[in-house]
């Protein structure tokens, strides 16, 4: 154990010191959180659009629904159809100072309606092209049918969605769960990105020693079991001390008075205490299954170049846990959800996810830890078999039958 904790400790502060540790603490959550403003900010189409009609109602009616909706934030001229308008604006598209325009031909019962634009994958700005006609077009039929604009209005008004969460003992929580659900999915993107990250680093740093040879020479006071449990609990630690940083600065920014004042301080951070220690939990499951990975595949391959030919065994199975990200927060308790949550390289982040936005039975979440334990205990079984022979090997690559046969004599 003393060596252990030697060799973890040498991890832990060759890490904590390096310049990669430093600007990944700093980048991560910068990148984090411009991911989020970029999505909240950019939840409104923009755009510098022509509406060319004969129509100047309903060209200043659409003008008007498209600069002034809640989803879209367009500027917006409106012109006549006078003589070389096409030529003129097929020039203003070109030059970009223009995305595109729009043609209303009114002349017939049913209105020709054409959009060009230079860009041949907008669908954003289609789609809210279509949403503010149809309101537009809506509203014109019926003053024509002699209703007057207030009740159009009236009729053509959103309803506002009054959402209510269902507990676990039946009772109805009418309070505001959107910042809850902002923290579980910030939460769970730290977890993806640490897990991946530093399970990486594990098998970076037996490959680095490794070429350096300086294996033989802490093979000689060292078991092999005791060096790859030294290097797991090492870099983990570094990645529960970014984790306790970012926390820390996120506790600090939410308490500070003068962000209060600002405003800032409105916002809670609703996470419960199962939720806190559940991350804390998965975590670290989840960063012992991967890095036991990651050490047996670094014993396995002789240089960095060689790692990131393997390093897909690592990526790919937390790439598996983004594609379904969409599908497990439409529906959290559906079979396949509650299915996807117990594969062990994916029970860390979906179990996660699915009890921060929705009531996952207690025997679950239990069975889950079981589960994931059960299958630790099996990689690190294995990893230790081929991590002890496997960093003694120089210069050849490790095969499938060797591998089996190194299970066996180990």
């Amino acid at each position: 154990m003393h060596n252990t904790l030697l060799i973890a400790r040498r991890e832990y502060l060759e890490r904590i010191r390096g310049k990669a540790f430093k600007i990944s603490t700093v980048l991560i959550p910068l990148l984090m959180i411009g991911s989020i403003l970029i999505a909240t900010h950019g939840s409104k189409t923009a755009g510098h659009i022509a509406i060319v009609s004969s129509d100047t109602n309903l060209a200043l009616d659409l003008q008007k629904e498209l600069e002034n909706s809640d989803k879209s934030d367009m500027d917006v001229d409106v012109q006549a159809p006078t003589a070389g308008w096409r030529q003129r604006l097929n020039t203003a598209v070109a030059d970009k100072k223009l995305d595109g325009y729009l043609v209303i031909d009114g002349t017939s019962n049913e209105p020709t309606i054409s959009y060009l634009s230079s860009a041949k994958g907008d669908i954003a700005t289609t789609q809210t092209i279509n949403a503010a006609l149809r309101r537009v077009l809506t509203r014109e039929r019926l003053i024509h049918r002699g209703m007057s604009r207030a009740d159009i209005d009236a009729l053509l008004k959103t309803p506002v969605l009054q959402k209510e969460t269902i507990t676990a003992t039946g009772a109805s929580d009418k309070s505001d769960n959107t910042s809850g659900f902002i923290a579980a999915y910030v939460l769970f993107f730290l977890m993806y990105f640490i897990v991946m990250m530093h399970g990486i680093n594990v098998a970076s740093s037996v490959v680095e020693e490794k070429s350096s040879r300086v294996f033989e020479v802490l093979l000689a006071t060292v078991k092999p079991s005791e060096m790859m449990a030294g290097k797991i609990i090492g870099v983990g630690s570094v990645g529960l001390t970014q984790v306790a940083i970012w926390i820390g600065c996120i506790a600090a920014m939410l308490f500070t008075p003068l962000l209060a004042h600002i405003g800032a301080g409105g916002f809670k951070l609703q996470l419960s205490g199962l939720q806190l220690v559940c991350f804390v939990v998965y975590f670290l499951l989840g960063f012992l299954l991967y890095s036991s990975i990651a050490a047996a595949i670094g014993a396995l391959v002789n240089s960095e170049q060689e790692l990131r030919q393997y390093n897909m065994f690592i990526a790919m199975p937390m790439a598996v846990n983004m594609v379904v990200l969409f599908p497990i927060i439409t529906a959290p308790n559906s079979l396949l959800s509650t299915l996807l949550s117990f594969i062990p390289t994916s029970t860390p982040l979906l179990m996660f996810l699915r009890l921060s936005i929705a009531n996952v039975p207690g025997w679950q979440i239990g069975l889950s830890i079981a589960t994931l334990s059960l299958s630790i205990a099996i990689v690190i079984w294995i990893a230790a078999r081929i991590y002890r022979i496997g960093i003694l090997m120089y210069g050849k690559r490790a095969t499938l039958p060797e591998i089996v046969r190194w299970l066996r004599q180990s």
